[in-house]
């Protein structure tokens, strides 16, 4: 079976996001001072094969944690459907 993943990683709450910081600086010269706090991270979507949704997500939850995100500085969250 094939499944698809989507993955977003973010910088941890604790730390100081320079993009983010960059993006919130820039909202008011647009035109949008209402707009605070912004934080950038990225989102990745993948295909699993797999036997199940457990086994794809077991896979998913493997590549977050040794590649996709650095735990240290970074949070995962990701979502895992049949495609």
């Amino acid at each position: 079976m094939k499944f698809k993943a989507e993955i977003d990683v973010m910088p941890l709450e604790a730390l100081l996001d320079p993009q983010g910081k960059a993006v919130t600086n820039s909202m008011p010269t647009i035109g949008l001072p209402e707009i605070t706090g912004v934080r950038v991270g990225r989102h990745v979507r993948l295909f699993v094969d797999a036997p199940s949704k457990d086994a794809a997500t077991e896979k998913v939850e493997l590549a977050c944690k040794k590649l996709l995100s650095n735990q240290i500085m970074e949070s995962y969250s990701y979502t895992v459907e049949e495609a």
